[in-house]
Formats: C-alpha cells, structure tokens, sequence
C-alpha cells in the first residue's frame, strides 16, 4: 500500500504510527491520541501529496525520506506512550531521540513490622506492610549503609537475630545484643529512630565520620581511618548543597535535561523531607532529533520502572508536557500510587527545576574538551554512521573442528568495558555462519529488555556483516554493521605472521587503514576483546567435555557411540537430560542402561 493509500484509510482511534524510507529503514516512531488527525497533519495533500512546511526542520527532513507508513492501534494514548518508548528503544530510529536506559539505583529499606528491624540495600520492591524505603542513591549508598552500623547501636548482621549469644559487635559497643534479651524492643526502636533522621541529615553523619576518623589517626589505626576517610567522600558525594527554603518537609524527584550542542545530560535530583539527599546523571548523545518533550517522556518512563521502590509521588519538570496527563495515568498505573508533574513557574519549586538545570549545564561544561575528538566520533565519520557509536557489541565465536562450539559478546560502553553486559552462548550449528546467524538471532531476541547499542562489530568477513545486516532487516532495527576480518595471503589469514593487515567491511565498502592508524587500532582492541572471551569460555567448555568423554569411555561407552550421541542431541547437557526410552531408540536397551547408570 503507498503512503497515500495508508494516510487516507487512517483510523481514528488511538495508537502508535511508524515512518520508512524507500530502502524500508526505520525513520520515526510517533504516537497519537488520533491516528487520522495526527499523522494526516504531517502532510498537505492539494495539489499534490507534500510535507506540512509548519512541521520542524527535523521532521520536515524525516518526511522529505519518507516512503511508507504503517501504524498499530492500542487502546488508550497511556498505551500508546508506553508502546512508542518501547520501540523508540528496541528499533532505534534514525529521528528519535534515544536516551540512555536508566539503571536501577539502590535504596535503604527498613521492615518495621519487626522487633529489631535492620536496614537494608534493596534494587526492587520488598513486599511487606511496614515497608519505608530511603532513597534511591545512584552512588554511596553503600557507604551510607555501613556508616549507620557504624555510628548507631543497630543488629549489625541478619545471622545475629538466629544467635543466642553475643558475638563480638555487642562486646565492641556497636550492637545491644537482642540475641541475649539485653535490650527490648521499644528501646531498640529509638536507636532506629536516630539512624532513620540521620539519612535525612547527611552532614550529621558527615561529621560524626570525620570525629571517628580522627580518634582512630590519633590511635595509629591508620588503615581504618582510610576507610572511613572513603566513606566520608562516597556520602559527601551524594550532597548538593542548597539554600532553596520549603515551608514543609516534602518529597520532590526534580528531572532536567540540557541538549547542549551534540551531547546531552539527563540530570535528577531527589529531595526527601525538605532536603536534598542524593542525585544522579546520565549523558546522551544527539543528532538534530532533540524533541524537548519527547525527552523527558523517555527520561520518566525509563526511571520509574514497575520493580523499582518509589519515596516521591510528586515530579517537578523545568518545562510543561502536552502529555503530562497520559504520563501521569502511566506512572500511577505502574508504581500503585497517584503521581503528579508540575511545571512550578515561580517560587521554591520553581528553583529547584532551575537548580537541577545548572547543574546540568555545569556538567557539560566539565565534559566539553574541545581539544581532543573522541575516538568515537572518528569511526562515525569515518564510516558515515548516523549515530556515534558510545554503545558497541562485538562477537566472536570459537570451536575447535566444530567441537565445542560456543559464542561470545562484549561491550564497549562511553569509554570502558561493560563487562555486566558481556554474554557467552553454547551454540549448536557446526559453522561459523550459522553460529554467527545464531547468536546474532538470539541476541535480537533479547532486545526488548537490553535495548541495541549505536553498533555493531563482527570478528569476520563482509559475508557475516551482510548476515548481521539482513537479520536486523527483518527484525525492523536500524543498526549499523562493522565487521574486522585479517587479510588473507595465499587464500589463508595469518594471524601469527605479521604481513597480513586487517581489513574493516562498512556499509560503503572495504577499508584498508595503516596499521598505526588510532581508528583500526580502536577496532582491534575490541576485535581482540571478544575473542579473548570466546576463546576462554571454548577452552572451559572444551575442557569440560572431555572429562566427559573420559568417564563414559571407562565405563565402555566407545567413541562411535559417543558420536552417535551427539549427533542425535548436540550437547552432553541433553545426553544427561534425556530418559531411558529416548536413548533406547538410539544405542539400545543396554548401552542405554549403561548410560544411564555412568551419568547418575
């Protein structure tokens, strides 16, 4: 169906719409309360079809590539905004923004249903009736924490309510020893009560850290006054100081995001009873699709997350949203509670937006290093990718004659090595195209909860880069392809020699770089990563395997059996797995009791 033929059998209800190019890529994801209206206002349709020239010059460009359209119907605009960040994140779009996930952050959380309740660091929701949460705290929260065992006289440990004597913390004045009956519940609860105003009062704590340094320097003990010296400057770090006066003690999440020129920041402060207590920050990066709203609609929906505990019911934004009422029905719906945004103009509110703003602007400022272009935004230019590549997911895989065969992913995040994101794959295909094909698919799979990266590299050829490229096809994401391959001398790599350079495969081809180039060298070290990984899990798997082997050749399980086995199931795993009657049809009754009874 052509763009015109879609634009004019629009429907009128509620959903999400999507823009192609000629070559069927993704160029924008939008959402409506109105399908027909919304989409239909993009375009004038007298005398020809054409773009709406009061449209912005970022869209009036999307629309200028556009070739197709298609849309899908929900039931609510809410269902339509969540359903938009959704595939704002899973597809990367070449004309939406893409703002970094947020992780989950920490908190301290206390069960006061409990006689001696203890505090506790918590990423998701603790159910209980008495359940209050502090927080969150993007970083020291842990040395928040331990500063409270520290300073109040608390149960220091979970095991030491299941003791009944007192262990050395009582004796060293920091615990009252519930375990023993020294102390009642009543009166352990004002110890409680001290710690509980102390996370609101951050330079309480702070000095009274700093007095216990001091004892323990005068003491020479010198090593303890160092931890509690890092402790001092994890808590320190969590303050923001401020003059703003607020007649009552309330809870504020502010949010502010500042563009800047081609990087952004997404800044939160979090205030608890009138005080600021923690704050955290993210950067992005941005091409002309910088749409205000559409920021901070992902930035909120990102954050508040069904898992993650909630302490504000009440948002403050520097700027007003059209679609505050459907963010609002979102979040209230997600959290249990009824959130509110505001948009203060004037007063108190008015300046923490305002202060969470500076801070923003200061943070780019400390960022911007005009002397030096990131290695980054070289490979973009160098490869004409639209996005510049902070994110990178590189793969390998290893086998050994088609032994063994395993995959592996690395990830290359702002600067550093993601190693929580790196992922190890048992394969089943026998080649390196099919196990490529599926770890790549696999991967794929997951993106709906680990959004793609700005790229990817392959250890390979420009055959495995056009795999990668087609499988993304069907799969409707835009993502960028980079293969690394070692330049063959008489038809064969030789990594070992030295003569053979590598070869990088692009979208617009193959590039021969110097070996001393920064660029390639950049692609080796993460080429060299992933096969490091891949090789490592191999050796292990391998190594595994042939213990295996081992112990069933002892028992007279001979190696053709053991071929057949695994031609039939892949994996020892599904050897192991597999009940009499499904070996029985494979090496009979009596090899199969054998088997049976070697693996139990």
């Amino acid at each position: 169906m052509s763009l015109e033929q879609t634009l004019s059998s629009l429907p009128k209800n509620p959903g999400v719409y999507q823009y192609f190019d000629a070559q069927g890529r993704l160029l924008y994801v939008g959402k409506a309360k109105n399908l027909r209206n919304r989409v239909r206002s993009y375009w004038r349709f007298t005398p020809t079809l054409r773009p709406n020239p009061d449209q912005s010059p970022r869209i009036l460009k999307m629309l200028h590539e556009a070739a197709s359209l298609d849309y899908l119907v929900v039931e609510s605009e809410a269902d339509a905004l969540i359903l938009e960040n959704s595939l704002i994140k899973q597809l990367k779009p070449k004309y939406n923004i893409l703002l970094r996930d947020d992780k989950t952050y920490p908190y301290i959380y206390l069960d006061e249903s409990q006689d001696f309740p203890r505090f506790e660091l918590t990423r998701k929701v603790v159910r209980g009736k008495k359940i209050r949460y502090y927080g969150p705290f993007p970083s020291g929260g842990r040395a928040l924490l331990d500063a409270l065992y520290a300073l109040f006289p608390l149960v220091q440990k979970a095991g030491c309510l299941r003791g009944k004597k007192a262990c050395l913390f009582h004796q060293i004045g920091r615990c009252p020893a519930p375990c023993e009956g020294k102390i009642t519940p009543d009166a352990y609860r004002q110890g409680v009560e001290a710690a509980k105003e102390a996370i609101h009062n951050l330079p309480l704590i702070l000095k009274r850290l700093e007095e216990r340094m001091m004892q323990l320097a005068e003491q020479e003990r010198f090593e303890e006054a160092a931890k509690v010296r890092d402790q001092i400057e994890a808590i320190r770090g969590l303050e923001i100081r401020s003059e703003i006066d607020l007649a009552r003690e309330e809870d504020y999440d502010i949010f502010a995001i500042d563009p800047g020129k081609d990087r952004g920041v997404v800044v939160r402060l979090f205030m608890r009873r009138g005080r600021i207590t923690a704050s955290s920050h993210s950067f992005f990066r941005h091409t002309e699709a910088y749409e205000p709203e559409e920021a901070y609609a992902q930035a909120l929906l990102d954050f508040y997350r069904e898992e993650a505990p909630l302490t504000a019911a009440t948002i403050l934004l520097p700027l007003a949203l059209e679609q505050r009422e459907e963010l609002e029905k979102v979040l209230s719906r997600r959290l249990g509670r009824k959130i509110r945004i505001l948009h203060p103009q004037r007063g108190p509110k008015a300046q923490l937006t305002r202060l969470a703003l500076t801070n923003a602007a200061e943070l780019l400022r400390r960022e911007t290093s005009p002397t030096v272009t990131p290695i980054e935004n070289r490979i973009a230019e160098l490869f004409g990718l639209e996005r510049t590549p902070w994110r990178v997911e590189v793969f390998d895989n290893s086998h050994l004659m088609g032994e063994a065969p395993v995959g592996a992913m690395v990830a290359w995040d702002e600067g550093k090595w993601a190693k929580n994101s790196y992922r190890r794959y048992r394969l089943e295909a026998r080649d390196e195209y099919h196990q490529m094909m599926e770890m790549l698919q696999r991967r794929i799979g997951d993106f709906d909860k680990e959004p793609p990266p700005d790229l990817w590299l392959l250890d390979g050829g420009e055959t495995l880069r056009r795999l990668a490229e087609d499988l993304l096809r069907q799969a409707g994401v835009n993502l960028p392809v980079l293969a690394i391959a070692k330049e063959k001398l008489d038809a064969k790599a030789h990594r070992a020699k030295g003569a053979a350079r590598d070869l990088l495969h692009g979208p617009a081809g193959t590039l021969h770089l110097d070996p001393k180039d920064p660029r390639l060298q950049w692609l080796q070290r993460l080429r060299d990563e992933a096969h490091r990984y891949a090789i490592t899990y191999h050796r292990n798997k391998k190594r595994r395997e042939d213990r295996q082997v081992a112990l069933l050749q002892t028992k007279g399980i001979g190696p053709a059996t053991l071929k057949k086995l695994l031609d039939c199931f892949g994996t020892f795993k599904a050897i192991e797995k597999a009940d009499f009657n499904t070996l029985q049809k494979v090496v009979g009754p009596t090899m199969a009791k054998r088997l049976i009874e070697s693996l139990s």
